[in-house]
């Protein structure tokens, strides 16, 4: 089920309707609320496929057993075995349904160099929708608990509930026990400014996907399929395109996620702090994806020894991270590269101790940044650009062709292809989306300043912002075909 389509409009506000009711007529703690929640969860995901419930509800049976068996094993070799037996299980999942063919491919070239031909069986293998979050979510459970950071829960209902809660069960954000699992043991009330903070979130985030993501998708699908054909200038217009695309689709998930959860009483981690406003490309990890760049942080960089064993172990463990984060999002050569890229762009901050300088928002307290910062700015997102090809390409021959186009003599020439007209709107859109993305840089959601500060005291005027945000939800989609989340696929 997607969040942009017509089920889910059905469906949110009915299990709304259910989970408030049930907690009016109920004085239990939070035990219906849990089970109406794991309930829906499992009918938004069987909405899919179905058969796929199967493989979510082993996930969820085998780390509740193996927090259970933690909680009751005290030997460190057994204690070992059992997180082992966690980490196995959920990396056998992922590894089967997501690298099983990736892998094969890559011995068979691997073999072809040594003059050897072999002829491995290739499965149909559909991937299931979220398997790379949930897995990652029930994992850092395991592992909190053998690290005695968690206590391990015995309420099967909550835990199933912190597993497979539906709205950011398939694309995130990666939420961890210690944050998101105590929720699920009370009894939660309705909060109606929460709730209404929670639906300007989720309009935000579906102005994101429906009005810029959706129609960047436009543009840079028709550049990137046919790049042969168009200027250089024309291919920077279509990764611009999809940095747009990517950054709309995916943030705006995100807010539609933790805005929806909020309906709910819950509250999810922040997944995205305006990347694109970025100094260098530490504050944009910092930033991006928040919940995977900190669950690698923790969980891997952190146990290989993260910057204590010197230079050049921190150096090892930073392209590790980035190149596993490259891997984490598909079975292809051209993530893993990514990946790399990164750890090349990072590399220069991480060798002059530079890689914490900007913690804060760019021109904090300030209208407008310095020049040193739009210029820090600017770098920081062309380098981001360039990086976002290999990341949309279909294989690293493709990239490499796209980039040699651009860097042609057309590059100096004025962009042509069919819809400019209307790619030239969706360039407008984009400009007033960063001027308001850039005013609420430092509030959770961008528009929530709207609220809080510039329409604080005209109701009238946020009425009106809100209803411009609607109109052009409806007027801009792209109604004739709805796009999918790009993250499901990962």
């Amino acid at each position: 089920m997607f969040f942009n389509s017509l089920d889910f409009a059905l469906f949110l506000p009915i299990v709304f309707g259910l989970y408030w009711l049930g907690t009016y007529k109920t004085h239990e703690s939070g035990r219906f609320q849990n089970i109406l929640i794991v309930a829906a969860s499992y009918v938004f995901y069987g909405w899919w496929d179905w058969r796929f419930l199967f493989l979510i509800l082993l996930s969820t049976l085998t780390d509740y057993g193996i927090g259970l068996g933690l909680s009751k094993q005290e030997h460190p070799t057994k204690r070992k075995i059992l997180l082992g037996t966690s980490i196995l299980v959920n990396l056998l999942f992922l590894g089967f349904f997501k690298y099983y063919n990736f892998f094969i491919d890559t011995f068979m070239t691997a073999f072809s160099f040594l003059g050897m031909k072999l002829n491995p069986q290739h499965l149909h293998i559909i991937l299931p929708v979220g398997i790379s979050f949930y897995t990652f979510q029930t994992m850092s459970y395991s592992i909190d608990v053998y690290k005695k950071k968690l206590e391990p829960t015995r309420d099967f209902i909550a835990f199933a509930a912190f597993v497979s809660f539906f709205p950011q069960l398939v694309a995130g954000p990666i939420e961890r026990a210690a944050n998101l699992l105590p929720q699920f043991y009370t009894k939660r009330v309705f909060d109606y400014d929460k709730a209404v903070d929670g639906c300007k979130q989720m309009l935000w985030g579906f102005f994101k996907k429906m009005v810029i993501a959706d129609n960047c998708a436009i543009y840079a699908n028709m550049i990137f399929n046919n790049y042969q054909e168009y200027s250089g200038s024309t291919l920077v217009l279509g990764a611009l395109f999809f940095t747009f695309q990517i950054y709309g689709d995916f943030s705006g998930y995100s807010d539609i996620a933790i805005g929806s959860s909020r309906l709910f009483g819950i509250n999810l981690m922040c997944n995205f702090a305006t990347p694109y406003f970025s100094r260098d490309m530490a504050e944009f990890w910092r930033r991006w994806h928040i919940s995977l760049s900190t669950w690698f942080r923790d969980y891997v960089y952190i146990p290989l020894g993260g910057s204590r064993g010197g230079t050049l172990i921190a150096v090892r463990n930073t392209f590790i991270i980035f190149m596993l984060s490259g891997l984490w999002h598909g079975a292809n050569w051209t993530f893993v590269f990514w990946g790399f890229l990164n750890g090349v762009y990072f590399l220069p901050l991480l060798l002059l101790k530079k890689n914490r300088v900007h913690i804060d928002s760019a021109a904090q307290g300030k209208l407008l940044p310095s020049g040193k910062e739009a210029l820090s700015i600017m770098i920081t997102f062309g380098l981001t650009v360039f990086g976002w090809i290999f990341f949309r390409a279909e294989n690293i021959g493709h990239a490499l062709r796209y980039i040699a186009g651009i860097f042609s003599p057309s590059l100096f020439s004025i962009p042509f292809f069919a819809g400019r007209i209307r790619a030239l709107i969706t360039i407008l859109l984009i400009i007033g989306f960063l001027m308001v993305e850039w005013c609420g840089r430092t509030y959770p959601y961008a528009i929530s300043k709207v609220h809080s500060r510039l329409f604080a005291s005209n109701r009238f005027l946020r009425i009106s912002f809100y209803s411009m945000v609607c109109t052009a939800i409806w007027f801009f989609s792209n109604s004739s075909e709805k796009l999918e989340f790009i993250y499901f696929q990962f």
